[in-house]
């Protein structure tokens, strides 16, 4: 399993201006890629839907070496709801925390030298106040469970996560695949995992030759697989395969072919231009006031 990686995380936004705020200002990532998109996602990457998309990757570097988020915008769609399953994204940067004072953006402090930052979309990022680390500033990434037991026989059981630590008492779980990437926190709260119409998904890369493998696994073991494998395609680019899993508790689960997503995932030196452009000729806004409609939540 060691030459798996974890890669981003996705989330589905609504207000691309302040979002692309709140991670280049705040946050100090970078746009690494941006991509529009004129129909739904064969593999439902901007969720259940069919309309014209747009998806921005961001991050501190490139996915061969950082854990990045993934942007995906729907134009079609105003809001989102939020669930209980997404916990937070930890990232350590002191620079991270000077930027949100001097931005004016709300800041709690929820331990010793730990901020919580809100960004758009009510998605939580926690901020340790340290000096950003030569390697990846992203820490880990927090989701919840309602059975922390049966989510550690799946993820560390079947896909060949690392338990780094377990703490019984508090009820979670420090999982990855390498001691040098983002790891994945696992949470019991306790009660059902709800989704909410913002859910998000985690991917992962592994040698092209896994996926049929991990695919023949579940269906072997009777886990849930939201998308067999399959082809993407993406104009001018690397053609990649993935398969679509859900864990016990419902959250999705990407895992692609590493070879190309290596080419797929170079960062684009036009990236930044590219989503500002695309924020301009927006005028879904416009055209749902026009009509004298709003956007409808998702």
């Amino acid at each position: 399993m060691g030459s798996r990686r974890a890669l981003h995380y996705v989330l589905k936004v609504w207000d691309r201006p302040l979002t692309a705020k709140f991670y280049r200002e705040l946050l100090g990532m970078k746009v690494l890629r941006h991509e529009e998109f004129e129909e739904g996602c064969k593999a439902t990457c901007n969720g259940p839907y069919d309309g014209k998309w747009s998806k921005t990757m961001i991050g501190y570097g490139s996915e061969d070496g950082h854990f990045v988020i993934e942007l995906t915008y729907n134009y079609g769609v105003g809001e989102y709801r939020l669930g209980n399953d997404f916990l937070g994204i930890t990232l350590q940067s002191s620079q991270a925390v000077a930027n949100a004072r001097k931005l004016s953006w709300p800041l709690s402090e929820v331990a010793s030298g730990l901020f919580e930052a809100v960004a758009p979309g009510g998605y939580k990022f926690y901020l340790e106040e340290k000096d950003q680390p030569k390697t990846d500033p992203v820490q880990k990434v927090t989701l919840a469970v309602s059975d922390l037991q049966q989510s550690i026989a799946y993820w560390s059981g079947l896909l060949g996560m690392k338990i780094y630590n377990k703490d019984e008492a508090k009820k979670n779980v420090l999982l990855g695949y390498a001691d040098n990437q983002c790891k994945l926190e696992l949470q019991d709260i306790g009660g059902p995992v709800d989704h909410g119409t913002a859910f998000g998904r985690i991917a992962f890369s592994c040698p092209k030759d896994e996926l049929p493998n991990i695919e023949a696994q579940m269906i072997k073991e009777k886990q849930k697989i939201l998308t067999p494998l399959v082809s993407l395609d993406t104009p001018g680019k690397a053609t990649v395969q993935v398969v679509i899993l859900a864990d016990p508790d419902g959250h999705e689960i990407c895992f692609v072919g590493d070879e190309a997503f290596r080419e797929l995932s170079r960062a684009d030196p036009n990236a930044d231009k590219l989503i500002n452009d695309a924020m301009a000729a927006d005028k879904s806004e416009e055209w749902f006031a026009k009509h004298k409609m709003q956007k409808p939540s998702a």
